[in-house]
């Protein structure tokens, strides 16, 4: 196939990409596909089908990709500019159809690009007065802070475009001519050779224009353009890596100096270094682009339903942000592919080409359009500092669209003029290894090229890996954001799922606006509040709020294939409704039985592991967490939940984890005796019982029925440290357990650092040490339910959990838990045991205040001790123990002292429990 039938075949299989951009907008806009609608997309593939026509004529043998690249390109820029600003796109498309025809003309007139060179030092002035040109009083115009416009009534022209073309022919024709002399190094300053200073006076030259282009301009962007084209092009002409070295020097002094003098050199880079510093103001558009690239993740959320438009002259210097937010990580991974197959053929094309004057030229023209590519795209994802170019053949702007297709233009020329129509690369350097037609001849020649198009190539490695991780990879973080007001406005038009308890009272709605907008509801009060959570678009989210907040934005838990499509389309669906394990009747007795204290009570089917109740006292209302925010304080928020968030010295509840270790071990039975007087030294120092109480010579049973620290005392120094820790970790202490609010981990000390004393009062559960690791044992309220779920369980505890199921809007289940295990605690015989010891605590002990007229109850009681303070009270209980066993109840009230018993308010809960489960 000729070059020009791949180059037709190639713009056929662009034209899809440009027409179905221009589709989505059509139905996005809520209009019907027709040949009408879709005709801009049409006009602009007629107008590069007569650019190829033109091209068979005037370049035959030009590079077939180039014109398909550029159509690509040019396509989605007048769709997304079409997309963001209605109003400029026919101005946009006619200067796009303005440009397609001065390139075909610049085919008609430059024949031999040989021939510019002839003119170099008068495209040099042209240039250089293009540049400076809006400085001119009247007609010279300053937008933003920098002055490149030339203003001529309705009519306005950024010189500055033009004169980057103008300034590349120079150079073309200059290095050609000279790179001889910039290639050998006579001018000898100290150890270091140098080339003349007369042929390193462009060098100065350009670096000095560069520098002025800032000064008066405050161009940062075209300066850093202009430069690098030049050093990229003096290296490929020389091959000398000191010229860049020495470049890239000069460049950083300028830098350095710059950045003192001028205050918005040094509002960019402190904007770059962090923008969320002043988000509403001077970094506010860097802080809107990070949005939005976040809000595009991978796959985007679809064409013409982001909110890039927010971005201030998202059009021009933004529109990259809009297409990576709509088109996600593969749409824009897929523009800045585009623009490195760009540099492919370009370089390529400066292979090619005959002469040493048009393959510069080449280089030049490709790397303006390569380097002002990257420059912006970086400075948008905040890869560099942000500068105010704009992104070629994308960007609305006339002046940029028309030095584009110049650039084309020359591209194609030097590739018409190349050593042969087949001839890429490779050969292309073979067949004129012996060329001496210049100093460095083809092969060198050939291999900086080469060079310059792997540094190519790495600069859009950079940037692919720099949008992967603000759209992927940091996207949440971004998303999550509290000024994250993408996020607020995307999250107030949707209908966010309900929560609500097993027996399906709502805990958490939306309710819809006069505004369409959503409103976070909460119609039971402080019903299971702190397993709700919250929802604020000022304070962000806790509890299942938080943790199935995807789920509730209808983001996750998808029920359907359709939902999946759905979502990834971007197209808005209510949120999926989450069902918890929670029992409202038992969550109001559990509530009620911890009211007027601090503290908290954990009820849970040991069967399951699913948490049937979990109260924490003091409570709040989520409707008024603005106010509960302001007024709660550190020391006694209600917003902590004692449940799981607070550890607490589990007092005699541990028992039944040092009575079950000393049974498993083979220490002790039930019938083993011990001394239990009401103080005795262990250790070198006392151990006391409650209240210094003598219990006599008693069986290990009967001591655990009393509480009797001194008996466990003694029983845990036998177990020892290294067994006692053991235990405990084996029905989940120091292990970090799964659950869908925040936990906090149990824990033991290291049994290396305990005393004698220690493990004594560890084992009657007191924690008293003093060394690195932690003192223990400390608990949470939910741990000691697990410690009696396993005893209920056949020695078996289960993974706990609060959500029973995920339903979408329409009812239909998406997620349904299952039940797990946790940790094999015991053996079932011990478990047996350690049952029947705990129903004697109900029938014969300490429990009594728990005991149930018509079910057994099995429990253990706990008093911690506090010194100073009034004791926390424990209870631990198991209902029907003769029966199903399918209750637990863990409750603990700080501080309540001896005039107030946990099992006696934990009976009602168990009650309740139970007749919810139809027992009583």
């Amino acid at each position: 196939m000729t070059r020009r039938g791949i180059e037709l075949l190639l713009l056929i299989i662009a034209a899809p990409i440009v027409i179905v951009l221009f589709a989505m907008l059509v139905v996005t806009g809520g209009q019907e596909l027709s040949f009408n609608t879709l005709g801009v997309p049409i006009g602009i593939f007629l107008a590069f089908f007569i650019a190829h026509l033109a091209i068979r004529k005037l370049a035959p043998n030009a590079d077939p990709a180039i014109l398909p690249i550029t159509f690509a390109l040019s396509g989605i820029g007048i769709a997304f500019v079409t997309r963001l600003v209605p109003d400029l796109a026919s101005r946009q498309l006619m200067w796009l159809f303005a440009g397609v025809a001065v390139m075909i003309v610049v085919l008609l007139v430059v024949r031999n690009l040989d021939k510019l060179a002839n003119y170099k030092y008068t495209f040099m002035i042209v240039g250089v007065l293009l540049l400076l040109s809006p400085m001119l009083p009247v007609v010279g115009t300053e937008i933003n802070g920098s002055r490149l416009w030339l203003t001529m009534g309705s009519f306005s022209f950024q010189p500055g475009e033009l004169a980057k073309i103008c300034i590349v022919v120079f150079l073309a024709g200059y290095l050609a001519q000279n790179r001889e002399m910039l290639s050998v190094f006579t001018w000898k300053v100290g150890p270091l050779r140098l080339p003349s200073l007369a042929t390193l006076l462009p060098l100065l030259a350009m670096w000095a224009l560069a520098f002025l282009i800032v000064v008066l301009e405050k161009d940062l962007g075209s300066a850093l353009v202009l430069f690098l084209v030049f050093l990229i092009m003096l290296y490929v002409s020389t091959g000398k890596v000191l010229y860049v070295v020495v470049g890239l020097v000069l460049a950083g002094i300028a830098a350095v100096a710059l950045f003192f003098m001028f205050s918005h050199v040094q509002t960019r880079v402190a904007i770059w270094l962090d923008p969320f510093a002043d988000a509403q103001n001077k970094g506010y558009q860097i802080v809107q682009s990070l949005y939005s690239l976040a809000d595009g993740n991978l796959f985007g959320v679809g064409i013409g339903r982001g909110m890039a438009d927010l971005i201030p002259y998202v059009e021009s210097d933004f529109i990259f942000s809009a297409i990576g937010e709509e088109c996600g990580l593969l749409g824009a991974a897929g523009v800045l592919l585009l623009y490195l197959c760009f540099a492919i053929r370009g370089m390529l094309t400066a292979a090619r080409a005959k002469s040493d004057v048009s393959s510069f030229m080449a280089v030049g023209a490709t790397s303006i359009v390569v380097l002002q590519a990257f420059i912006i795209v970086g400075g948008v994802t905040r890869l560099i500092p942000l500068t105010g170019i704009t992104l070629p053949f994308i960007s609305q702007g006339g002046s940029s669209l028309l030095a584009g297709f110049i650039v084309v233009a020359i591209l194609l020329r030097a590739g018409d003029a190349g050593t042969g129509a087949d001839v890429e690369m490779t050969s292309a350097i073979s067949r004129s290894r012996h060329s001496s037609n210049s100093v460095l001849g083809r092969v060198a020649l050939g291999k900086n090229i080469t060079y310059a198009l792997v540094f190519f190539s790495v600069l859009f490695a950079l940037l692919v890996a720099n949008l992967t991780y603000i759209m992927v990879v940091n996207a949440q973080a971004y998303q999550n954001m509290p000024g994250n007001n993408h996020t607020i406005a995307k999250e107030e038009k949707s209908e966010r799922g309900t929560i609500s308890t097993y027996d399906g009272v709502v805990l958490a709605q939306s309710i819809e606006q006069a505004d369409g907008t959503y409103e976070r509801n909460y119609p039971a009060g402080t019903l299971a509040a702190h397993v709700v959570g919250y929802y604020s678009s000022k304070y962000g989210t806790s509890g299942i709020e938080a943790s199935y907040n995807d789920t509730l934005k209808g983001q996750r838990n998808f029920a359907s294939w359709s939902e999946v499509v759905n979502s990834l389309a971007g197209i808005s669906q209510p949120g999926n409704d989450v069902t918890l394990t929670l029992n409202s009747k038992i969550q109001e007795a559990a509530q009620e039985a911890i009211a007027g204290y601090n503290g908290a009570c954990v009820v849970m089917d040991p069967t399951t592991g699913a948490v049937l109740a979990m109260a924490s006292s003091p409570t709040y209302d989520a409707a008024d967490i603005e106010n509960v925010m302001q007024n709660s304080s550190a020391g006694s928020s209600e917003l902590l939940n004692r449940a799981t968030q607070a550890l607490y010295a589990p007092g005699s509840t541990f028992k039944i984890v040092t009575l079950s270790t000393a049974l498993a071990n083979g220490v002790a039975t039930l019938d083993s005796k011990y001394d239990a007087p009401g103080k005795m030294d262990i250790g070198n120092a006392p151990v006391t019982n409650f209240r210094d109480r003598d219990y006599g010579n008693i069986t290990l049973e009967r001591a655990f029925e009393v509480s009797s620290n001194t008996a466990f005392g003694q029983l845990g120094v036998q177990i020892g440290a290294d067994g006692l820790v053991a235990g405990a970790d084996s029905f989940g202490f120091d292990a970090q357990i799964k659950l869908e609010v925040p936990l906090a981990k149990s824990l033991m000390p290291d049994p290396d650092e305990m005393t004698t004393w220690e493990t004594a009062w560890a084992a009657a559960g007191e924690p008293v040490g003093e060394h690195e690791s932690p003192a223990g044992p400390q608990a949470t309220v939910l741990q000691m339910a697990l410690v009696g779920s396993a005893i209920a369980n056949d020695g078996q505890a289960m993974q706990p959990y609060l959500v029973e199921g995920v339903y979408n809007a329409n009812g239909e289940r998406s997620f349904t838990a299952q039940p797990s295990k946790l940790t094999r605690a015991v053996s079932s015989d011990v478990a047996a045991q350690v049952l029947e010891a705990m129903k004697g605590v109900v029938a014969n002990g300490t429990g009594g205040a728990a005991a149930i007229n018509g079910v057994t109850v099995a429990g253990k009681t706990g008093t911690a001790e506090h010194e100073g303070k009034e004791n926390d009270s424990w209870f631990v209980g198991i209902a029907d123990a003769d029966g199903q066993r399918n209750v637990i109840v863990a409750l603990m009230l700080e501080e309540a002292g001896s005039k107030t018993s946990a099992a006696a308010k934990a009976k009602s809960v168990i009650q309740t429990a139970l007749q919810v489960q139809g027992v009583l």
